[in-house]
């Protein structure tokens, strides 16, 4: 079966109109203003009208209020939250079960320790998304384009669906599925002609890599 692609950090006309006629199957939209993706809960819904119902929109948090929490999801454009903080398992039910949509929480990769920390989350989350682990000293939590040893993921099975990111791009994204099997791959800074600012052309060229595998 051919991976699925994750287009994350949409925040223009342009990069959403790629992430549609390119086949992605899922946009992440930001909401954590302390990144140059962030949008508006305005700006979401603006970005994600006219999207076909097949591409799920999902909203990035980082540890959020329930009011952010509230304004986001408020505006309907949203099928799944994804949680990319250091949120415990109980709140992650809480937000599912507040919200009722599902949740994809979001875990550091770097050591083979690294892969017990998602067993918590197994009764909580709906989908689990693998990244690698930037600098401690960001801003921005998750990988920032960090790459990790993706052996660490062979072989491994999990009892719910996944995605891959950190450090991906249109070049080696196939390897990428290839050493992992992973069902799904996630990209931001990837496919960027600048920090913040997605390229329309390299958009289309990561998911025509993804659907070459």
């Amino acid at each position: 079966m051919t991976a699925q692609a994750k287009i994350c950090g949409i925040n223009s006309r342009e990069a959403m109109d790629a992430a549609v006629t390119g086949g992605a199957a899922y946009i992440g939209l930001v909401f954590f203003p302390p990144s140059p993706r962030s949008v508006t809960p305005d700006q979401a819904t603006a970005l994600a009208e006219g999207s076909p119902k097949t591409i799920k929109n999902v909203g990035l948090f980082v540890e959020p209020d329930d009011v952010l929490l509230a304004a986001a999801v408020g505006t309907g454009v949203l099928d799944m939250i994804q949680l990319h903080g250091n949120e415990t398992p109980a709140r992650v039910r809480e937000i599912k079960e507040l919200h009722g949509l599902p949740v994809m929480k979001a875990f550091g990769l770097k050591s083979k320790a690294d892969l017990a920390s998602p067993a918590d989350y197994f009764d909580a989350a709906d989908l689990l998304l693998f990244d690698g682990l930037g600098d401690p000293d960001s801003p921005n939590p998750g990988g920032n384009a960090a790459l990790f040893d993706w052996r660490l993921l062979a072989d491994h099975s999990w009892p719910l669906p996944w995605m891959l990111a950190g450090g991906l791009t249109p070049e080696n994204v196939g390897r990428a599925i290839a050493a992992t099997g992973a069902p799904i791959v996630d990209v931001s800074s990837g496919v960027e002609a600048q920090r913040g600012e997605k390229d329309p052309a390299l958009i289309h060229s990561f998911l025509e890599a993804v659907a070459a595998t």
